[in-house]
C-alpha cells in the first residue's frame, strides 16, 4: 500500500514549517526524511499517520486522501512516533502479545523480543526500562504486528552500533517483503543503505 502526500504545507503560529511537499512511497520502497533538528520532519511523520493535520495540502493513502479513523488505514500502518506510550502495568512480553492479539497477528513475540534483545527483561514492566529499552520496544511493538506501511522517527536513536547494524537489515527486510517504509533520521549510513530517495525539510 502507498503512502505520501500532495502539495502539503504546515505552521506553528503562522510561521512556516514546510509547504509545497509532495512525494508517495510505495510498496517495497523507503523514503528517508531528512534535515536539520526544528526542520519539521516529526511533524510531517505524525501528519502522514493522522496524529497531526495538514494546514494545506492532502495526505494520500492508497492514492486517496487520508481517513485516519478508516480500519483498513489503522490496519495497515505501524509507527513508533516521538511521543511513543506502552501500557504502564502490563510487562514487556505481556505488551506484546496484547498488541499481536489485537492485529491478529501470527507473529512469534518470543522471537520479535529476541531480535531486538529485550528477551532478558520481557517480564519487566515498561516503566523499569531504560529509555533505550523503551525504545527497543516501540520497534518490537511494530514488528510484532501485521503492516503494510511503516512510518518511524528517528528509528536509531539510542542503538549502539550493533543495533544500528540490525536496524538497516531490518528495514531492507520489511523493504524485500513489500512494506512502503518511510523514516526520518539523522544517520547518513542508514540513509545510504535503506532509502530508494530522500525529502529534505
Amino acid at each position: 500500500m502507498s503512502l505520501g502526500v500532495g502539495d502539503a504545507g504546515f505552521a506553528y503560529g503562522g510561521v512556516p514549517v514546510f509547504a509545497g511537499l509532495s512525494f508517495v512511497v510505495e510498496p517495497g520502497e523507503a523514503v528517508a526524511v531528512v534535515g536539520a533538528n526544528g526542520s519539521g520532519k516529526s511533524t510531517l511523520l505524525r501528519c502522514l499517520v493522522g496524529a497531526e493535520v495538514l494546514d494545506t495540502g492532502t495526505v494520500l493513502f492508497e492514492g486517496y486522501p487520508l481517513d485516519e479513523s478508516s480500519c483498513a488505514f489503522r490496519a495497515a500502518v505501524a509507527s513508533l512516533l516521538d511521543d511513543a506510550d506502552y501500557f504502564p502495568d502490563v510487562s514487556v512480553v505481556e505488551h506484546l502479545r496484547l498488541l499481536a492479539w489485537l492485529h491478529g497477528s501470527g507473529e512469534d513475540v518470543a522471537r520479535v523480543l529476541a531480535e531486538v534483545g529485550l528477551s532478558a527483561v520481557a517480564d519487566q514492566l515498561p516503566p523499569t526500562l531504560s529509555s533505550g529499552q523503551r525504545h527497543r520496544l516501540g520497534l518490537a511493538s511494530c514488528f510484532v504486528r501485521p503492516r503494510s506501511v511503516l512510518v518511524l522517527d528517528e528509528p536509531e536513536q539510542r542503538l549502539d552500533e550493533a543495533g544500528r547494524a540490525w536496524l538497516r537489515s531490518r528495514l531492507l527486510a520489511e523493504k524485500a517483503a513489500g512494506v512502503a517504509v518511510v523514516f526520518a533520521s539523522h544517520d547518513a549510513e542508514l540513509v545510504e543503505a535503506v532509502a530508494c530517495r530522500t525529502v529534505t525539510l
